[in-house]
């Protein structure tokens, strides 16, 4: 399902009386689609997220990327300036995980509205701080896969505060993939490894996948840390992850 034409679009989703900004990405063609969830690193919803999306529907899904920072900075848009870093890190620390888990939800539900989707199979990706926060929206029972990229903070933090988003790994609802590089200093080895043995206790299906000569952002091509041969490995492995579990109808 490879090189699949798509269409893009700007759409508000309503969440009671939040209407939250998302970048829609699907299939040209007809026909009826799994879903993936795009969620944001702290600099919004910018080129590099929308270009994902773009990616996935290439792949043959409906890819919706909403904005976590609506209630608190509504249309921001960051690059990767220090300024950007900083500005991107207030608006995170002003999330909760409450409301994230209840814009992702919305999220689902939107994409169970659109005539292409197959509603039964939705899966998400996430980048740093959305590597997290997918960590933590792998509990919802309808996400069916999710690919984690350097998420930092899963063992000692949550948004908004509270238990550890690691303590809820035993509610994860399906396979996992974790990645991260090993020159990230954000996220040293100790934490993947804690991670890593906490899906095994609790036997959620997953692999962890640690790139060496890797710094935190080697997905992304717009950061001086882009690694082309990790993420290009890395993508090998999403695309076999949402094609094993999502690939349902």
């Amino acid at each position: 399902m490879t090189n699949t034409g798509i269409r893009t679009s700007q759409i508000k989703v309503p969440n009671g009386d939040l209407q939250i900004d998302a970048y829609l990405a699907e299939p040209a063609n007809e026909g009826k689609f799994p879903a993936v969830i795009v969620i944001q690193e702290i600099f919004g919803v910018n080129i590099h997220i929308r270009e994902v999306a773009e990616k996935l529907a290439k792949e043959g899904y409906v890819a919706i990327a909403p904005t976590l920072f609506q209630r608190t900075a509504p249309g921001f848009e960051g690059g990767y300036t220090p300024e950007d870093v900083q500005q991107g890190r207030k608006y995170k620390d002003q999330t909760t995980a409450e409301e994230i888990l209840s814009d992702i939800q919305a999220a689902i539900a939107y994409l169970k509205s659109l005539p292409n989707v197959q509603g039964d199979a939705i899966g998400s990706i996430g980048f740093c701080f959305g590597g997290h926060v997918v960590y933590l929206a792998a509990t919802l029972p309808d996400i069916k896969a999710t690919a984690s990229f350097y998420g930092g903070g899963i063992p000692n933090s949550t948004p908004g505060g509270g238990e550890p988003t690691i303590t809820r790994t035993a509610e994860i609802k399906g396979p996992i993939y974790a990645f991260f590089g090993l020159e990230d200093k954000g996220i040293p080895l100790e934490q993947t490894e804690q991670i890593e043995a906490e899906l095994q206790k609790n036997l959620i299906p997953h692999a962890v996948f640690r790139y060496p000569g890797a710094d935190h952002g080697f997905f992304c091509n717009h950061r001086a840390s882009y690694n082309p041969a990790a993420a290009s490995e890395a993508w090998k492995h999403v695309v076999e992850l949402f094609q094993k579990n999502l690939q349902t109808v």
